[in-house]
């Protein structure tokens, strides 16, 4: 994206809505829970969600990327979301923002 400023506002679009979207077995938001691994806007108005999940025999493997790109698909200026899910590296509580500790109490 050619305008800083139009891309960073849209990232941070972006990243709110992936705050609503949750883990139904911790009361934390994906985002927070430090799922999210990468976020790339393209200039062709496209966003790649680099993605994974807190196990990989989590019960909604199947319907969690679906739940995110939705969330994203609503983010004004963005016309397509793709979802790749990853494995590498594994998920662990240390990937998880300061507010997502302290609301496990974790800190």
């Amino acid at each position: 994206m050619e305008d800083t400023t139009n891309y960073m506002d849209l990232e941070t679009r972006i990243v709110d809505a992936l705050k609503t979207v949750y883990d139904p077995e911790i009361p934390v938001n994906i985002y927070d829970l430090g799922l999210i691994y990468e976020i790339d806007v393209r200039d062709d108005k496209s966003v790649l969600i680099t993605m994974t999940l807190t196990n990989p025999n989590c019960p909604v493997a199947d319907t969690m990327p679906l739940e995110v790109k939705e969330a994203v698909e609503f983010v004004e200026g963005i016309e397509k979301v793709e979802i790749k899910m990853v494995f590498e590296p594994e998920w662990n509580k240390d990937l998880m923002s300061e507010a997502a500790m302290l609301e496990l109490g974790l800190l």
